[in-house]
């Protein structure tokens, strides 16, 4: 039983886990990942020692009733029935219990959620809340969800508990109902029950009620476990990204994408489009880049061509090919992405670089850093490439980070090139650095630029200006400076 519950949860942990890699990014926007968290880690584990504990319990209780129950037909079959009176008892008692724990276990799962998905939330944006001064605020908000686990664990413990008190009433009101009428059946002598079976039956009627007390008692486990489970499979149940089309995956890519009347919003019914019947062409090898106000609809575009998102209207075209039948492995795997929060994993220099390319070798890797401008820097760490890097690489500076974001997509030599507000948090020398090395990667390959600082869209091919969804202006930037329009006023307000 240990060896089928370890396995058991074993799979469960590593179907769950395989299954939220297999999810849309929209599933994830709208979660708290310390929620998600909890059911990998928390539910799993309490499904885990129901297994491992109350199922066995529960075995070996089975054997014991069947067992007994065979040898107290043989005894008296009289005595037998009146002992059998408590279970349909025992059953409206144990039903009217577990009809308010099974909620109050499944609230209180939910409950652990919400407090684990708020603890990740505070712990990750702990610089934020110290630079506003809201610990009370956090304290407060946390005491509130806390006690509110209290509550609902202490409701449900207490109903459980109650279960023990009703078995144990029960049983002694067995053992009378079996004393009493067996002892009237012996006094008048017929032979049928004995003072001698009466005390054998009793002994057998404790062993009887003792497996269904167990069992009882371990309700309130199995109950908890159910809870658990029902959140771990209702993720489980969760549609997955889906790569239909097989014809173009072997496909490699040259780069040639188009827009074609393309329109997409993340909540359409009541925010209506984020980009609407947007349409353009950027011939493979060119650099388009998209400036425009904040919300305008850049990295929505961005989206739609790693397909995290799918378009509402319209068509995208790579290489003349929808992008739709076109697998989001084939495509993920010739594009890179260098995004304004550059993310890095608790991993040596080496293995983050690599994180592009898992099979580089380490010449690729620093020849990689060096193109980056990142090998200097590298060299100057305590381990160089074999520093261990902290969660999210908290011992060097975002410029650092930057770098070698840029050398992990180096790494990965791309044919599509993503670069998302690469420069915006980082300060002007930096910045210099930082677009040397995106010129190199940029190099031969199509790129979709999105910036701010206008200065470093200057040698697009295209520049294409977004305003509340819509495609206003495009052309190279001395064409737009050239008709003086929205772009040329905003390269005006942006030199004031």
């Amino acid at each position: 039983m240990v060896g089928i519950a370890q396995q058991t949860v074993f799979r469960l942990r590593t179907s769950l886990f395989a299954h939220l890699q297999k999810l849309t990014v929209t599933f994830f926007d709208k979660r708290q990942h310390g929620e998600l968290m909890s059911r990998v880690t928390n539910d799993i584990e309490n499904v885990s020692q129901t297994l491992n504990s109350s199922f066995i319990q529960v075995f070996s209780s089975i054997l014991t009733l069947t067992g007994t129950f065979a040898v107290m037909l043989y005894l008296s079959p009289i005595l037998t029935l009146l002992t059998m009176i408590i279970v349909p008892l025992m059953f409206i008692a144990i039903r009217w219990i577990t009809r308010r724990t099974g909620l109050l276990f499944k609230e209180q799962q939910q409950a652990i959620g919400e407090l684990n998905g708020m603890i990740e939330e505070t712990i990750s944006g702990q610089r934020i809340v110290k630079a506003f001064s809201q610990e009370e605020r956090v304290m407060g908000e946390f005491a509130q969800k806390s006690d509110r686990l209290r509550r609902t664990g202490f409701w449900a413990l207490t109903y459980s508990g109650f279960i023990p008190k009703v078995m144990n009433m029960l049983n002694n009101a067995s053992f009378a109902v079996v004393a009493g009428v067996g002892g009237l059946l012996a006094l008048k002598g017929d032979g049928v029950v004995t003072i001698g079976t009466i005390v054998i039956f009793s002994e057998f009627a404790r062993q009887f009620t003792r497996p269904l007390n167990d069992l009882a008692n371990q309700f309130n486990t199995v109950l908890s476990a159910i809870a658990g489970a029902e959140r771990v499979f209702k993720i489980m149940d969760e549609p997955i990204e889906k790569d239909e089309a097989t014809e173009y995956k072997e496909t490699i890519l040259k780069g040639d994408i188009e827009f074609r009347n393309v329109s997409f919003g993340y909540a359409v019914d009541t925010d209506g489009y984020t980009i609407d019947q947007v349409s353009f062409h950027v011939k493979s090898g060119e650099t388009a880049a998209f400036v425009g106000a904040t919300g305008a609809g850049k990295t929505t575009i961005m989206q739609l061509l790693a397909r995290f998102y799918e378009s509402d209207k319209g068509e995208i075209y790579i290489d003349g090919i929808p992008i739709s039948e076109l697998p989001r492995q084939t495509l993920r795997s010739q594009t890179a992405f260098v995004l304004q929060d550059p993310f890095l994993f608790e991993a040596t220099v080496r293995e983050n670089i690599r994180y592009g390319k898992l099979d580089a070798t380490d010449e690729e890797i620093i020849e990689a850093a060096k193109k980056a401008n990142a090998h200097t820097f590298i060299s100057r760490l305590e381990e160089g490439y074999d520093t261990v890097l902290t969660a999210d690489g908290g011992e060097i500076s975002q410029g650092q980070k930057q770098l070698l974001s840029i050398a992990r997509a180096l790494v990965a030599d791309p044919v599509l090139l993503l670069l998302d507000e690469a420069t915006s948090s980082i300060d002007t020398v930096t910045e210099l650095e930082i677009q040397e090395a995106l010129d190199r990667l940029m190099e031969g390959r199509t790129s979709f630029v999105i910036a701010h600082r206008l200065n470093t869209v200057r040698k697009a091919d295209t520049v294409y200006v977004m305003e509340q969804g819509e495609l206003i202006e495009s052309g190279s930037q001395k064409e737009l400076i050239e008709r003086q329009g929205v772009y040329y006023n905003m390269l005006v307000e942006s030199k004031v």
